[in-house]
C-alpha cells in the first residue's frame, strides 16, 4: 500500500503542475490591425549565438496607419534563431518589442512578425538580420580599426568620421552594387595595394605592409557577409526563397 502511494504522489504532482501550465497564459488580444512594420531593430549584424545588439521592434497598424494597441504579434524565424519573448501583443504605443539571438550558423536571417486582421487573415513582415562566423567577426574588428572612419559618414563618440575631408566618397561596404562587382581578389589588391592597384582612386591607402593576408582575408569576408543586395559568387547555384 505504501508503494502505491510512492507512485501515485509523483503523478499527481506531476498532473497538478501540467494543470497549472495550461491555465498560464499571456494578455489576450483585444484588438486587430491590418498592417505590421518595422520600427526599428532590422538589417542588424551580430556574431552568431549572440543577441543583437539593438531589440527588434514591430507596429501593428490599422487601415489608416494608426497605431494599434493590444494587437497579437508572434515572430518566427529558422536556424536556431531566438526570440524573448516570441510572442505577446502590442503596447500602448502598437509597438511590440523582443530581443533576437540569431542561430549558431554564420549567414542571413530571415525572421517574420506575424499578426491577424479582425477576420482572422494573417499580416506578416519579414525583416533580415546578418550572423558572422569567427572570421566575419574578426574582419568586422578589423573595418572599425582601420576602415569604418572613412567609408562610415557617421562621427560616433569613439571615433571621428573622414568621410566628408575627402574628394572622392568612399563606398560603404554594405553597398552590393558596387562591391559585389568586384572579385574576391580585386578587393584583396585594392586592400593590400591601395585604390590606385585596380585603377580607383589612389586617396585609398595600401594596408598591406598594416595588415596580414589573413586579416585582408577576414575583412573581404566582412564586406561579403554585409553587402546588400547579398553577394552571389560566381559559379554557385542559389536556392531560390
Amino acid at each position: 500500500m505504501k508503494h502505491s502511494l510512492l507512485i501515485l504522489i509523483p503523478v499527481a504532482l506531476a498532473m497538478a503542475g501540467c494543470a497549472r501550465k495550461k491555465t498560464e497564459a499571456g494578455p489576450k488580444a483585444t484588438a486587430y490591425g491590418t498592417a505590421i512594420v518595422v520600427s526599428s531593430g532590422d538589417q542588424q549584424i551580430s556574431t552568431a549565438g549572440v543577441a543583437l545588439d539593438q531589440p527588434l521592434v514591430v507596429q501593428v497598424n490599422d487601415a489608416q496607419g494608426n497605431a494599434v494597441t493590444g494587437a497579437p504579434v508572434e515572430l518566427r524565424g529558422a536556424n536556431g534563431a531566438g526570440f524573448q519573448p516570441a510572442s505577446g501583443i502590442t503596447d500602448s504605443s502598437g509597438q511590440f518589442t523582443s530581443t533576437v539571438t540569431l542561430g549558431e550558423t554564420a549567414g542571413r536571417y530571415r525572421i517574420t512578425a506575424l499578426s491577424k486582421d479582425s477576420a482572422g487573415k494573417p499580416i506578416e513582415l519579414k525583416v533580415e538580420e546578418v550572423a558572422l562566423g569567427y572570421r566575419g567577426t574578426y574582419g568586422r574588428q578589423i573595418n572599425r580599426m582601420y576602415c569604418a572612419r572613412c567609408h562610415d559618414p557617421e562621427s560616433t563618440p569613439e571615433r571621428v568620421s573622414n568621410y566628408d575631408n575627402l574628394d572622392t566618397p568612399p563606398h560603404a561596404f554594405t553597398e552590393g552594387d558596387t562591391y559585389n562587382k568586384l572579385s574576391d581578389a580585386d578587393l584583396e589588391a585594392i586592400i593590400a595595394h591601395g585604390g590606385a592597384a585596380l585603377n580607383k582612386s589612389a586617396e585609398m591607402p595600401p594596408y598591406g605592409y598594416t595588415l596580414s593576408k589573413a586579416q585582408i582575408q577576414a575583412l573581404v569576408t566582412y564586406i561579403r557577409a554585409v553587402a546588400e543586395p547579398p553577394y552571389r559568387a560566381a559559379g554557385v547555384v542559389y536556392e531560390s526563397k
